[in-house]
């Protein structure tokens, strides 16, 4: 059995989608226990592998966040993150304040020791169907090359450990491929990532991202924040105009008719529901922040990889390159 922590109470469709999505879950793999830590009321389910757990407290999506991880330590946020520090759960998983989920990861479940700087490393689809991780996703808004160099270790660990790939291509997202463009950040972390015993295949412009010819993608906090925001929004409004294309004529009706399989095929590879959460890496834990936006489907995901994360190897494997690097 693998037991996992979820915040019943993060997330714009809180607490009902979340839930939804735990339950579904539980009721896919027989090995997955939830401890569901929520407000009074909040859950009105009733499975043998879900225990509740009542909490006094939440943290909005607007609170400042580590004033509230401080604040409210018996919100479902902080406590969902204390259980992993005390050993009782495995993983945890929260849809809320991705500011709170960071500061409670820090202040509660610790970090490893040599990191300099946690980061969040987000699943994205690519053309070729294998996915690939971004980081930082936001959780510095400034970096040293040095930091850059040890989100690529983590995400070099986490994909070899968890999602299976045997030797990761590293890319160094940049305003050209060329060696010497850039700021001194991306020049020095060129430097450092080339000497690095990774497979570092250069710079590579955010146009190529989703070719699937890096399976990580290594950048600052604020520069990835950036980019997700941008392809989520742009993927958003290609699939909303395709939609109403469709819609126009009754011969284009038709078209959508016979092209529906193909269509669905395209809509799910742009779909975030399908990726999981985003691991908080360099944490001394296993700590998911699933999509604010998140219904059933994408717990459901999330907690999959929850359970990944939590029989791979991947920390202790993080903590023996770190010490190596020292």
């Amino acid at each position: 059995m693998v037991k996992v922590a979820v915040d019943l109470m993060g997330g714009d469709n809180a607490p009902g989608e979340i839930e939804k999505g735990v339950l579904a879950a539980v009721e896919e793999n027989e090995t997955l226990q939830v401890k569901l830590y929520g407000m009074k009321g909040a859950y009105t389910g009733d499975h043998p592998r879900v225990e509740f757990i009542e909490v006094t407290e939440k943290i909005e999506s607007d609170d400042d966040p580590v004033r509230s991880v401080k604040r409210k330590k018996d919100s479902s946020l902080v406590r969902a993150c204390k259980a992993v520090k005390d050993g009782e759960v495995a993983a945890c998983v929260s849809a809320g304040n991705t500011g709170a989920l960071m500061s409670a990861g820090l202040f509660v479940v610790g970090r490893i020791k040599g990191i300099e700087r946690p980061a969040i490393g987000t699943l994205l689809p690519s053309i070729d169907g294998k996915g690939m991780m971004l980081l930082d996703m936001g959780a510095n808004a400034e970096n040293k090359p040095k930091h850059l160099e040890q989100f690529a270790v983590m995400a070099d660990i986490y994909m070899r450990e968890i999602a299976g790939r045997t030797n990761p291509a590293v890319g160094l997202i940049n305003n050209g491929s060329e060696e010497n463009k850039g700021s001194e950040l991306t020049k020095e972390t060129f430097k450092l990532l080339k000497e690095s015993d990774m497979n570092f295949i250069g710079n590579f412009e955010t146009r190529d991202i989703l070719s699937g010819d890096a399976d990580i993608a290594v950048t600052d906090g604020f520069t990835g924040n950036v980019v997700l925001k941008t392809i989520e929004g742009t993927a958003s409004a290609l699939m909303s105009e395709v939609k109403d294309v469709f819609l126009k004529s009754t011969k284009n009706k038709m078209a959508a008719m016979v092209l529906k399989n193909d269509f669905k095929a395209v809509k799910d590879l742009l779909d975030y529901r399908q990726y999981g959460g985003a691991p908080l890496l360099g944490l001394n834990g296993n700590v998911l922040k699933a999509h604010g936006s998140s219904d059933s489907v994408a717990i459901v995901s999330a907690l999959r990889q929850a359970e990944k994360m939590a029989a791979s190897n991947a920390i202790e494997k993080i903590k023996e390159r770190i010490e190596e690097n020292a």
